[in-house]
């Protein structure tokens, strides 16, 4: 917020140009009954009505405005009825000049407060938007749509991540996960696993490789990140990673820890990718990782994969039932992964009739004939505490 605001920006109210009027006629309103009623009926205390008012529609400069006037007219009445030299008169102007001045104090430093809070919040949107980088609407002959919700309204993310990231042999790996808990409090877990997926997606020549990088840096670094709420060993990261190659998507492959299965939508049907051999997640994981951990499978042209965390399925609908996602994403147009992205998006806010208790990530991920160049990041989408590679459904 500059420093040389123009005086029409200063007085512009935050709920409208019309209501701010309605202090200064209440000035003239006040003042003008006050005269006409005489000395018998007094009035003029009323005008603190006006900077009271005026500090709840408008900065401190028009709330010091309206103080000023509100004494001016209270000086007026008493000059217009002889009273300027009575005790009572005397203590109504003085009254009204001190609650005036408090009113605006007041305004004053609540004005300083938001103005420090805007700026903190800037700044943790800023951080929290560079930590869930927003991935590209296309990478390699991949389209892809996402969602994602904190369960905390002061949050942008919590403890759900995903990120995409392009290996050194022609390949897209794409990593979701989610932290046990949620909100704020998940973020310093979830950026260990991010920076080490995007560190190690360069890297690990195979997926277990990158897999492994992942499970010791969690084991190395989870105990300084994390809460102290609970045990070290209660916490954990459940993670879902992919690879797939530009050149051969149908050979995708993928490994799993502790995540909840991805759909697989193959000529309007769905599949539930289930892992043979599922690892333990992330910080728990004590055996070996290797080639056997790696679930292949079939991903064609026009395909479409939906991963997802828990904060999907375990969404409650006010009786109690969760969220069916594999039986509703089966009934939905899949035209394009936006569009399957907004049905899911909107149905599922309809399930559970308002902000999902949990943290929410969606990714849905289509396989395309062409490879085109590497694109620049779709908009993001931001509704208080939704982001959103895709339009938000109408009425969010």
């Amino acid at each position: 917020m500059g420093a040389r605001r123009s005086w029409d920006q200063l007085l512009e109210p935050p709920s409208g140009r019309g209501l701010v009027a309605i202090p200064f006629v209440l000035i003239g309103t006040i003042t003008l009954l006050d005269i006409y009623t005489g000395r018998d009926v007094q009035l003029g205390p009323l005008l603190v009505i006006a900077p009271a008012l005026t500090a709840s529609l408008a900065g401190t400069r028009l709330t010091a405005l309206a103080g000023v006037l509100a004494v001016a007219a209270q000086v007026f009445i008493v000059v217009s009825l002889g009273g300027l030299t009575t005790p009572n008169r005397l203590a109504q102007i003085i009254a009204l000049t001190v609650l005036s001045a408090l009113v605006v104090f007041t305004r004053f430093v609540r004005e300083r407060r938001d103005r420090a809070l805007s700026l903190a919040r800037s700044v943790a949107e800023t951080a929290q938007r560079a930590l869930l980088r927003p991935p590209p609407r296309r990478i390699g002959p991949l389209q892809v749509a996402w969602l994602y919700m904190s369960a905390q309204d002061e949050a942008e993310i919590g403890g759900d991540l995903f990120a995409f990231a392009r290996a050194a042999h022609a390949a897209t790996r794409v990593v979701i996960g989610d932290v046990r808990g949620n909100g704020l409090a998940a973020i310093g877990e979830a950026s260990l696993v991010l920076g080490a997926f995007r560190e190690g997606a360069h890297r690990c020549a195979t997926l277990p490789e990158l897999v492994a990088a992942l499970e010791e840096s969690v084991s190395r670094n989870l105990e300084d990140v994390s809460d102290t709420e609970h045990d070290p060993g209660e916490h954990f990261i459940t993670c879902l990673v992919l690879e797939i190659p530009d050149d051969a998507p149908s050979a995708a492959e993928m490994i799993n820890c502790g995540h909840p299965p991805p759909l697989l939508l193959h000529d309007r049907r769905v599949t539930v990718l289930h892992a043979r051999q599922p690892l333990p997640p992330l910080g728990v994981c004590e055996r070996p990782i290797e080639g056997d951990h790696i679930d292949p499978f079939t991903f064609t042209c026009g395909d479409m994969l939906v991963l997802y965390t828990d904060g999907v399925i375990e969404a409650r609908s006010p009786s109690g039932a969760f969220y069916p996602l594999a039986e509703r994403v089966a009934s939905f147009p899949t035209t394009s992964p936006d569009t399957l992205l907004r049905h899911i998006h909107r149905d599922l806010l309809t399930h559970i009739g308002g902000h999902p208790a949990d943290d929410v990530a969606l990714l849905v991920i289509e396989c395309t004939p062409s490879h085109r160049p590497h694109l620049t990041p779709h908009p993001i989408g931001h509704h208080r505490h939704h982001l959103s590679g895709s339009p938000p459904p109408p009425g969010r």
